[in-house]
């Protein structure tokens, strides 16, 4: 039976009431009041970092769109297509920062989650359940350490594609003229090959996500 999580707003001002100032355990506590576990906050942020690949996917694509075009121009208002290269690179850079911060959420509550679990099987005193419940948590953790490594990969593939569109959208800053397109189309095919390349992992990342949020929903 899955554990919803309808009670965020009451969550939120149960944290200001109790003067919450980012202490975990006030955190935790708090979401419990509401029948919440810290494996149902794990699956929330899971599912919710799928959900920011799938955005950052999408976006990174946008990009990549919007450098062919500008690769293919012939003429018009070049500082037109200069904005609207930027616009992506920023949007980018903000998909990407989205990324990054979920994954420490992710780390920090599945941290907590297996301290945690742990520590309360040494509390089980019928043997063949201790033994039990410390394979479950073995299996758990290899499926997570699954998911974090793609997670990881994906994020560290967002960064040269970034790098290469900060790259081309100064230089396109300060030389708004063909003869900046005709440079900046020699480096084309290194983008492009980087973009294509995130966007796999990206979609690795995605499948480890739905893996693992199955396998916390039917355990």
């Amino acid at each position: 039976m899955k554990t919803r999580l309808p009670f965020a707003g009451a969550v939120a001002l149960l944290l200001v009431l109790t003067g919450f100032t980012g202490c975990r355990s006030a955190y935790y506590a708090a979401y419990e009041k509401f029948g919440v576990h810290k494996r149902d906050l794990l699956r929330k942020h899971v599912t919710a970092a799928r959900d920011e690949q799938q955005a950052a996917g999408e976006q990174f694509k946008s990009a990549l769109e919007r450098l062919k075009e500008l690769y293919g121009f012939s003429g018009g208002n070049l500082e037109k297509a200069y904005k609207g290269l930027q616009n992506e690179y920023e949007d980018c850079a903000a998909r990407a920062d989205d990324v990054r911060k979920r994954i420490k959420q992710i780390e920090t509550v599945a941290e907590d989650l297996f301290t945690e679990w742990e520590s309360e099987i040494k509390e089980i005193s019928t043997v063949s359940l201790q033994a039990s419940s410390r394979r479950q948590l073995r299996e758990t953790r290899a499926r997570y350490q699954d998911l974090h490594d793609a997670l990881k990969e994906a994020e560290r593939s967002m960064d040269p594609v970034l790098t290469q569109l900060r790259d081309q959208v100064l230089y396109l800053k300060h030389n708004l003229n063909a003869q900046a397109i005709a440079s900046l189309k020699g480096e084309a095919a290194n983008i492009q090959v980087d973009i294509t390349r995130l966007l796999e992992q990206m979609n690795a990342a995605i499948a480890r996500a739905d893996e693992f949020i199955s396998t916390l929903q039917s355990e």
